[in-house]
This record gives C-alpha cells, sequence and structure tokens, in this order.
C-alpha cells in the first residue's frame, strides 16, 4: 500500500510540473523562428492569437499593396484586428517558403491561397537580443 502511494504521489508530482512549465510564458532562448512563423501563420489564418504579440517586435510594421495603393499598420493596429476576429478561420490554404535565411535574419513567403486570389506575405523575422521576432511583413495580392 506504502508503495502504490508513493507511485501515486509520484505521478501527481510529474502531471502538475508538467502543468506547470505548459504555463511559461515564452521568452528569449524559446522565440525561434519557426515558432514566430507558425504563431503569425495560426493567428492570420486560423485566428489563434495566444502568443502573437511576444513574437512581434515594438517597432514592426505591416505594409499591403491594394493595386497601387500602400496601406501602413503598426503593431497596436494589427494586434486589436487579430483580436476583435479572434477565433476566425480563414477559407485558405498556406504555404510556405524560405526566400533568405542567416544567423540574424529570415524572411519567409507566407502564401495564403484563396478560390479566387492569393495573398502573399513576406515576414521578415529578426535575432533581437531577446529571440526572433517579427520586424516587417509586406503583402500582396495576386
Amino acid at each position: 500500500m506504502k508503495t502504490l502511494k508513493s507511485i501515486m504521489l509520484g505521478l501527481a508530482l510529474l502531471v502538475i510540473g508538467t502543468a506547470a512549465k505548459a504555463t511559461d510564458k515564452i521568452e528569449g532562448d524559446n522565440l525561434t523562428k519557426n515558432y514566430a512563423i507558425n504563431t503569425y501563420i495560426d493567428a492570420m489564418t486560423r485566428g489563434k492569437i495566444q502568443g502573437f504579440s511576444e513574437v512581434v517586435d515594438q517597432s514592426a510594421k505591416f505594409n499591403m499593396l491594394r493595386g497601387t495603393k500602400v496601406l501602413s499598420f503598426s503593431k497596436t493596429e494589427v494586434v486589436d484586428l487579430l483580436k476583435a476576429n479572434k477565433n476566425t478561420e480563414q477559407d485558405c490554404v498556406t504555404s510556405t517558403s524560405i526566400v533568405e535565411s542567416n544567423n540574424d535574419l529570415a524572411v519567409v513567403k507566407v502564401d495564403m491561397k484563396y478560390s479566387t486570389f492569393t495573398r502573399s506575405n513576406y515576414v521578415t523575422v529578426t535575432n533581437t537580443g531577446s529571440g526572433w521576432k517579427i520586424t516587417n511583413v509586406y503583402s500582396v495580392f495576386k
């Protein structure tokens, strides 16, 4: 009986420890290129905004070419828009390709293909001192 209690206590501590670790805030070394890009895709295509604010640098710029007009948005404007449309899933197929990547910077093309058009997002992630963060997004429609 004592052994069973010890095993149950050990399992309970393992479950609690795992759950506590899962709620840790993503910082520094945990902010990888892949994490930043995947978080961006989740926010834009699935409305999953958890972690989005942390992977976008405070000075990030979001530009969108619509015809001949360039629209520019700040991080705050994009985060507010995503919060207003939280959990809204886009009806598109998403694909990614690496345009350029090195130890300090990566440019990733994220295509969102809808039935009548494609939105191509050129996402720049930069190795800031506190992990990889999105510093620029330029979107074009085809």
